[in-house]
């Protein structure tokens, strides 16, 4: 999986522990003790995934998990909106394949 420099280097840290994604074809293939590769340019890294939270969309996930997993500073958890997703997922793909948090680990 792709991701900018932001994220991946929280995930490569620990301090981003769940990913956000849609439930689509590609998605839901993904099993839990699966390996996940996690590239930005050339640097990759390797994490196994502990559980799949699925949810309905992007509004009802925010309610449930902790932001701070999903990549939000503690700085932004009294801004941070499930609407802030819809630049990368928009709303009509969230109601046709629902939304997934992955939780991992880095290997």
């Amino acid at each position: 999986m792709n991701l900018k420099r932001l994220p991946f280097g929280m995930i490569k840290s620990g301090q981003k522990t769940i990913e956000l994604r849609l439930w689509d074809e590609k998605r839901s293939l993904i099993k839990i003790n699966d390996e996940i590769v996690f590239s930005c340019g050339e640097e990759t890294i390797t994490a196994r995934v502990l559980a799949l939270h699925r949810f309905e969309n992007f509004t009802a996930l925010y309610k449930v998990l902790d932001l701070l997993k999903c990549g939000y500073l503690p700085e932004e958890l009294d801004t941070a909106r499930a609407e802030d997703m819809d630049e990368y997922y928009p709303l009509e793909k969230q109601q046709k394949y629902g939304v997934v948090g992955i939780e991992i680990k880095v290997c």
